[in-house]
């Protein structure tokens, strides 16, 4: 089975882990999963901030 990492630096989605381990998020069940990986941060941090502004 494959797996799949978004590289944050280079913006691509690798088949395996091919670069430093510095620069990839995953992995991922398959290249869409890994593709959308910087919306599901970015919604996983707005989700975050919005529950701190809530407890203040």
């Amino acid at each position: 089975m494959s797996e799949y990492w978004y590289n944050v630096r280079t913006g691509e989605v690798e088949q395996g882990s091919q670069s430093s381990w510095s620069n990839l998020l995953g992995p991922y069940s398959t290249y869409a999963e890994a593709a959308q990986a910087m919306d599901r941060v970015k919604a996983n941090n707005d989700r975050w901030e919005d529950e701190e502004s809530e407890d203040s």
